[in-house]
């Protein structure tokens, strides 16, 4: 099977349904929700500063529905509008890493669909994680912009605001714990990466996704 192929089955895949055999064997399970208490508890465990604990609320993804609705009501050119709607699903994704740079344009977008690879996805595909942002993996797009995607998430403890142009780079990492070990292996490749960024002023946030699938059942 064509590579191409095999990611568009997994990105498939990883939208419809944990109930998958094949998503088992990646140690997916079903989306639950789960306390903040146990998200403070499962972010020590993965080494993220407690200013930078975030949740995602269920309204990103009546967005992304939104937009949906938009392209495909549209009078755009059908090939466009294949385009426009896989870039909108690549947002529904459960693993995510955007880096914005201070002029709030995504530079980098890592998502689990493009990974690839069995039993575990494959993040460093192609080194392109060896710089800093990282070499690009899936298309980039505008449909989030960096003060829209921070909107639809809360931190868990007081944060201190800021504004684009006040880091040279921010990133935001959507991470899910029902994906199981991919969530951890994701997370361990993002935050080694990020230790790439040398002398470069960097803001991470990290925002939990699990109540967000969970109670709004696109799952």
């Amino acid at each position: 099977m064509r590579i191409q192929s095999y990611l568009q089955i997994i990105c498939l895949l990883l939208l419809i349904s944990s109930c998958s055999p094949i998503l088992s064997l990646y140690g997916v399970r079903n989306p639950k929700e789960i306390s903040e208490k146990k998200i403070i508890r499962y972010s020590k465990r993965l080494n993220i500063p407690k200013d930078a604990i975030y949740k995602l609320d269920t309204s990103y993804f009546s967005f992304l529905s939104s937009l949906k609705l938009k392209i495909n009501d549209s009078l755009i050119a059908d090939t466009l509008i294949k385009i426009e709607l896989k870039h909108v699903q690549n947002h529904f994704q459960p693993l995510q890493a955007l880096y914005f740079n201070n002029k709030g344009i995504l530079e980098s977008f890592q998502i689990n669909c493009y990974a690839g690879g069995f039993p575990n996805l494959i993040w460093d595909r192609d080194s392109i994680l060896t710089t800093f942002p990282p070499k690009i993996q899936a298309p980039l797009d505008s449909l989030l912009s960096d003060s829209l995607l921070i909107s639809f998430s809360k931190p868990i403890f007081n944060s201190t605001e800021f504004k684009i142009g006040d880091f040279d780079f921010t990133v935001y990492v959507l991470y899910s714990k029902f994906t199981g070990r991919q969530n951890k292996r994701f997370i361990h490749f993002i935050q080694e990466n990020l230790q790439l960024s040398n002398e470069k002023k960097v803001r991470v946030i990290y925002i939990n996704m699990d109540n967000a699938y969970a109670i709004s059942g696109i799952w």
